[in-house]
């Protein structure tokens, strides 16, 4: 299978995950438009960052499949399109703030450390720890670290999971303008959140309860909050 130039960003059919008993993501059939944006959202267990896991290609389905852009997820292809950012940050204990920077830039063809990365750096307060080891660091700086990670490289699709938990209000407040950006610049983004403030701000939001699609479309700040506490 190949992917096409008019091929969802995302697309599941019939994805579906299971541990033992317990089913995390029930049959989804589910298709992102390239360059849309989607909130995601669910009360904890109801198969968000499941979901965001197979389509990054993290997790092996039970049954169906998800691709990227017309490829298989976890395919290089796949993988050279996808930027995901956890919710737990991933980092190396003995690299600086600028050897991650550095590393993921370059393992992605990118530059290393250029103008872009030191204003990523600049704008979320860490110009003055580039230096630093972030295994030393605050939860809350970690994960700029991890956002500044996700965004340091080539993407056109973002696959994000809970991504202001952590951060002070200014660092949510630059999270914010640049998934506006990544959004105006053509990328599809898909944000696992129970932020009801992001809602508003995308194209479209799904919500799932217990692994099940239970909303789809355009949501405001109430629709959230009555979705999520359902």
């Amino acid at each position: 299978m190949t992917g096409a130039d008019d091929a969802p960003a995302v697309e599941s059919i019939g994805l579906s995950k299971s541990y033992a008993d317990l089913v995390a993501l029930h049959p989804l059939d589910l298709a992102v438009a390239g360059g849309q944006s989607v909130a995601l959202i669910g009360h904890n267990g109801s198969g968000k960052s499941t979901f965001l896991r197979l389509a990054a290609g993290l997790l092996e389905p039970t049954a169906g499949e998800v691709e990227i852009a017309g490829w298989p997820t976890g395919s290089p292809e796949a993988r050279a399109t996808t930027s995901f950012l956890p919710d737990d940050p991933v980092l190396y204990d003995d690299l600086s703030v600028r050897e991650h920077v550095e590393y993921v830039s370059r393992l992605h063809s990118g530059p290393g450390w250029d103008d872009y990365a030191e204003e990523l750096v600049g704008r979320l307060s860490l110009i003055d720890r580039v230096d630093d080891l972030p295994s030393r660091f605050s939860r809350g700086l970690r994960q700029k670290t991890s956002i500044v990670l996700a965004l340091v490289r080539p993407f056109s699709v973002l696959l994000v999971d809970e991504p202001f938990v952590g951060l002070d209000q200014t660092g949510k407040a630059a999270l914010l303008e640049m998934l506006d950006e990544v959004h105006e610049d053509g990328a599809a983004t898909v944000v696992a959140t129970h932020d009801p403030d992001f809602v508003e701000r995308v194209d479209r939001c799904i919500a799932l309860r217990d692994g099940e699609v239970v909303f789809d479309g355009k949501a405001t700040t109430a629709d959230v909050l009555r979705l999520v506490s359902a």
